[in-house]
């Protein structure tokens, strides 16, 4: 089989394609036929060294897998051959078999494409742990998004919007700005002077803040909130972890919260398994709908990557192998 192979740490144009061994399933494990994975922020930190989790090289990346189970081993009652299933790992994912353990397999509706399953979890998942989890995010409330013309941005319109939010969507162009419009944001502003322009469309100020980048909008972003305002710390896709003024938390008595998708998944996983669900069936039943930016062969997994880190990916970007 054919996989993308991280043999030493460094940036994308560092990964090769090769042709690995199949896989060979033991107990309690499965066998999966991978037609998509999704392209993800912590993708680029895993093959840097830079990430929670640091395997050791030789690996191969992507963690956010959908496909066909091709066989199971001994013991493994839940899933069978030939079912669809998305899979959920720290990494394996880019290539044309992945190996798991069978627990990790959900199952994909009838009437949800597998590139689209493979778009949606890790971004949708991570989002709507942090606004029903973390946020406790209400109808009504206003929601301000930063990078939101990103994967875990366009998952933060959809799902405030579903929840009965209104939303202030922040992105770097008039282009992706055009997308959050479409996508269902009030409101669509740059990152010039942005307290101003969120005071100016929000007059009465935000009461969450889903902030997956960091850096220098932090803080600004931080000081829109209304009083009782919490702010989502997802990711720091700017590069820099911010340096918060622990003042301003006491003046407004809001809370800055950590939202930890990855850790959550195996401490809590039936909460876990109830939210995803929930997700695959807003797909199936029209109510979602996860924009995906490119489709790109495994061949070009480190484009994919790159096309990321170089913040041209608006929604998501996957990896096809079928």
């Amino acid at each position: 089989m054919r996989a993308i192979v991280c043999k030493e740490l460094g940036p994308p144009s560092k990964l090769t394609l090769e042709e690995l061994p199949a896989p060979v399933v033991g107990p309690g494990q499965a066998l999966l036929d991978v037609h998509a994975c999704g392209v993800n922020f912590p993708d680029t930190l895993i093959i840097e060294g830079k990430y929670q989790f640091r395997p050791s090289p030789p690996f191969t990346p992507g963690g956010e897998v959908a496909g066909v189970v091709s066989a199971v081993g001994d013991g493994v009652t839940a899933v069978r051959p030939g079912d669809r299933v998305i899979a959920l790992m720290p990494w394996g994912g880019y290539a044309e078999q992945v190996l798991t353990d069978a627990t990790r397999l959900q199952p994909v509706p009838d009437g949800v494409a597998l590139d689209v399953a493979a778009s949606l979890l890790t971004a949708y998942g991570t989002t709507y742990y942090a606004f029903v989890d973390r946020a406790a995010l209400r109808a009504g409330e206003t929601v301000l998004v930063l990078g939101a013309a990103g994967g875990v941005g366009v998952a933060a319109i959809e799902l405030a919007k579903l929840m009965g939010a209104k939303v202030v969507a922040v992105a770097s162009t008039e282009e992706k700005r055009a997308l959050c419009t479409r996508l269902g944001a009030d409101h669509a502003i740059g990152y010039e002077n942005l307290k101003d322009a969120v005071r100016a469309v929000a007059p009465n100020g935000i009461d969450v803040v889903y902030d997956a980048v960091g850096g220098p909008h932090s803080e600004a972003a931080l000081r829109t909130l209304a009083w009782g305002g919490r702010h989502l710390v997802v990711g720091f896709a700017a590069g820099e972890i911010p340096r918060i003024p622990l003042n301003l938390t006491l003046l407004k008595s809001c809370s800055i919260v950590g939202v930890f998708w990855g850790a959550w998944l195996q401490r809590d996983p039936a909460r876990a398994l109830a939210l995803h669900t929930q997700l695959l069936e807003w797909v199936r039943d029209g109510k979602l709908h996860p924009p995906i930016h490119a489709r790109y062969p495994l061949a070009e997994a480190a484009r994919a990557l790159e096309e990321l880190l170089a913040r041209r990916v608006q929604g998501k970007a996957v990896i096809v192998t079928r």
